[in-house]
């Protein structure tokens, strides 16, 4: 495989990926690169919309895809917002009101444990019956207020007692090696290399 199109068009996300898959020799492609449309996300967990993402790229591409679903899961809240962290403060995105709207459902609230999930879907082609599947998670406590310039989403509010820092706070590499989208990338590489 030298070439893959990524299903999403979340700029953080493809900076990451990019990151990781270039030393392998994989080019990475964008679905909106190729006017490929963003994939309904219809359903409750992240294992059934990376699959939906991954087929929708792929059948439109003719290409092999590659989609992740992740997001950060709130103890206190019942694992919430879940699959609805992009849109948790609704439309348009936006992290800064998903920030906010975070804090605000936590003001009152001692038990600030949180993790973020990632789970990766790659498909050889759109009807895959084997399709790999990798999956990471990164814990940590959702601070109360936001800190750092790095990252996206609600990396300003994901503290990390081990590093004594925001996930905002640390650079790419420290990310890429301890992050939800680290952990699965780094399985997913390992079975690209042994496949």
């Amino acid at each position: 495989m030298n070439k893959l199109v990524i299903a999403s068009n979340n700029p953080g996300k493809l900076r990451e990926f990019q990151h990781m898959l270039s030393p392998l020799g994989i080019e990475v492609v964008t679905q909106g690169q190729l006017g490929i449309s963003e994939a309904e996300e219809p359903h409750v967990t992240f294992i059934e919309n990376a699959l939906a993402k991954a087929r929708h790229a792929s059948r439109q591409s003719s290409l092999p895809a590659l989609a992740d679903d992740s997001g950060i899961c709130v103890m206190a809240l019942g694992g919430a917002p879940g699959v609805y962290s992009a849109r948790f403060a609704g439309e348009p995105k936006s992290d800064t009101r998903n920030n906010e709207k975070l804090l605000h459902d936590l003001q009152d609230i001692t038990d600030r444990r949180a993790h973020y999930y990632c789970v990766l879907v790659l498909v050889r082609h759109a009807d895959d019956p084997q399709p790999v599947i990798c999956e990471g998670e990164w814990h940590g406590r959702i601070a109360s207020e936001p800190r750092g310039e790095g990252g996206f989403g609600y990396d300003p509010l994901f503290w990390l007692p081990e590093f004594g820092k925001m996930s905002a706070e640390l650079s790419s590499d420290e990310k890429h090696t301890v992050s939800h989208r680290g952990k699965a990338m780094k399985m997913l590489l390992q079975r690209l290399q042994t496949a």
